[in-house]
């Protein structure tokens, strides 16, 4: 059984949290784009489930083409329904795809912050 390292976990969540909010900024920015679909990252737990995921590189001589890179899989996504409009966008799912990263940026700093607190305290020896 391997150790869990907690901040490397932290981290690869903090990147998958930032490529999903990239994603959703360009879902609400391309809603009026005709025949622009909505897209979303792979789930988080299928991220934690493959351990080979790296970054992607065309050559070694891009920033960040160690082995310690992740790369993050899009997925197109079909809304359940179109809008009025046809709109393949619906901006309600995306706010709320938005605030549901917020929500996990916060809890992923407080974790972090937590365990770095307990990690001080024990080197000081309180």
């Amino acid at each position: 059984m391997t150790a869990v390292n907690l901040f490397k976990l932290a981290s690869t969540q903090a990147k998958w949290l930032s490529v999903r909010q990239t994603a959703i900024a360009n879902n609400i920015a391309n809603a009026d784009t005709p025949g622009y679909r909505s897209a979303d990252v792979e789930p988080f737990a299928d991220v934690l489930s493959n351990a080979s995921v790296r970054l992607n590189s065309t050559t070694s001589n891009h920033f960040g083409a160690s082995a310690q890179g992740v790369a993050f899989r899009m997925l197109d996504e079909e809304p359940p329904v179109f809008s009025n409009d046809g709109k393949r966008v619906s901006l309600e799912d995306e706010l709320v795809k938005s605030g549901e990263v917020r929500h996990a940026f916060e809890m992923n700093t407080s974790i972090v912050s937590a365990f770095n607190r307990m990690i001080l305290m024990t080197a000081k020896g309180s």
